[in-house]
């Protein structure tokens, strides 16, 4: 396929963003309910839960890089990544199901391997939708403007279940675990319906045989090439930097609905409201973030959003704690709670979604030096920071809730203040640090508008010219 040259037809950006539904809805799975569905209505053992997240994640790690280094070198007449679109999402939502189908406890290595199975089927539909973007356009910002309509969607997509859960399957209560196997369908359903629809959409654009790769493939070769190309220090800082966010996220969507429960005591009503905000939140972004790129560029966009996002999260929490909060639970607490999270979230997915459109820059930051274009290797090494760093957050987070002593099976409103005040300042910390950490490492990647444009312009300027040297079609 040829990159597109000028704007990417709306139609296309919203198929394509579509995608990344399968990815939204597995993200509030994994991040959100999960620790609490194995934790406080199956039994098990938050750190135990959390241990077994780590291990999938040690295990998912060799997985993610070959996925993304085997749809580069993908040479077949529906593309690079059409076939892993095609072949990928019906495991995926199968597998999805059964995890929330358990009525007993599992055993560790049960959850272990489910986990894998997930992870494993979710980056052969991400990583292969995503590579997509620096192949449909070259372009700065209609990278960005790609990458929005993935944030749009997958986030729509995993609040959409988030809703569900509270005003439907779980409207009778959090621990009802046959809410949660309503909610495992359910997104089963989303999940392979989103994928396939959305690779459907973009079949014509994306089909096509491409130029064969020229080496031979072994493992050997496979991890040499992606050596050299995760060693770029753009993609390098694009992986500290995106490990601490995502590491932070992972911490607050898996902490999120105990925060709910015992510290700001949210009723049905609010559970039911609160999703409506988020996505009000995202929306405003996608509105908000062309004109912050256009005054600031991405990456101090993603520097500035990301300290003020956190800024706006904590600041209850602070109150709180030095007893200028309303009292939880009464809408004097909770409206002026949902202004703040407003207020984060439309800075904080800002941030994301401009450290995800830089990673789509490094591709051909990397072509100017290899030769090669390995935008499924990058993205795959993206996916895997994202997932590594958001199992360590919802490992600390069993940590976090063990620092505090919460039981298990604790009962909202019969949990000891001592023990909700730990918790809560603990946590508060925890996300001021790594926001000023996030801030301090973004702000070193090396890739302006002005660098990108003049790199498409020499590497256009050496498959023109191939005898002159440089880079070969």
């Amino acid at each position: 396929m040829s990159p597109i040259e000028g704007r990417v037809p709306t139609r296309l950006a919203i198929f394509h963003g579509l995608g990344s539904i399968a990815y939204g809805v597995k993200d509030n799975g994994l991040a959100t309910f999960l620790l609490l569905y194995y934790n406080q209505v199956l039994g098990m053992n938050a750190t135990l839960v959390s241990l077994a997240l780590m291990l999938a994640l040690v295990i998912d790690g060799v997985i993610d890089p070959v996925i993304g280094y085997l749809s580069d070198r993908t040479h077949s007449r529906w593309g690079r990544r059409l076939p892993w679109l095609y072949l990928a999402p019906i495991p995926l939502g199968i597998v999805w199901y059964l995890l929330w189908a358990e009525t007993e406890q599992p055993t560790f290595w049960g959850l272990v391997g489910l986990v894998v199975a997930i992870r494993a089927l979710v980056s052969c539909c991400e990583v292969p939708s995503v590579a997509l973007v620096p192949e449909l356009t070259r372009d700065y910002d209609e990278r960005s403007r790609l990458m929005r309509y993935r944030f749009l969607f997958g986030w729509g997509g995993g609040l959409l279940v988030m809703f569900l859960a509270y005003n439907v399957f779980l409207a009778d209560g959090l621990l009802n675990p046959e809410g949660y196997r309503a909610y495992g369908l359910t997104g089963a359903i989303l999940i392979t319906g989103a994928v396939l629809v959305s690779a459907l959409a973009q079949h014509k654009v994306a089909a096509g045989y491409t130029p064969e790769v020229h080496s031979k493939f072994s493992l050997g070769t496979a991890f040499a090439e992606l050596r050299e190309s995760f060693s770029h220090r753009a993609f390098l800082i694009l992986l500290l930097g995106g490990g601490l966010a995502y590491t932070s996220q992972g911490i607050t969507f898996s902490i999120s609905n105990y925060l709910y429960l015992f510290i700001w005591r949210f009723t049905p009503g609010d559970l039911m409201l609160f999703p409506w905000v988020l996505f009000a939140s995202v929306i405003t972004c996608f509105v908000l973030l062309p004109k912050l790129h256009a005054r600031w560029g991405k990456r101090d966009t993603a520097v500035i959003t990301a300290v003020v996002g956190a800024a706006f999260w904590v600041t209850p929490f602070l109150m709180r704690a030095g007893g200028y909060w309303p009292a939880e639970g009464t809408p004097q607490s909770t409206y002026p709670l949902f202004a703040l999270f407003f207020c984060s979230n439309v800075f904080s997915v800002a941030a994301m979604i401009s450290a995800s459109s830089m990673v789509a820059d490094v591709v051909e930051a990397s072509e100017e030096q290899t030769g090669r274009r390995s935008e499924g290797a990058f993205f795959a090494g993206n996916m895997f920071m994202a997932k590594c760093a958001t199992g360590l957050g919802i490992f600390m987070t069993g940590q976090l809730l063990a620092l505090s002593g919460l039981p298990e099976r604790a009962t909202p409103g019969a949990v000891p203040m001592d023990t909700v005040n730990t918790l809560s300042l603990a946590y508060a910390a925890v996300v001021a640090v790594f926001a000023i950490a996030i801030a301090l490492v973004i702000r070193r990647f090396p890739i302006t508008r002005a660098d990108h444009e003049a790199r498409l312009a020499a590497l256009s300027a050496a498959r023109a010219n191939p005898d002159a040297g440089g880079i070969h079609p």
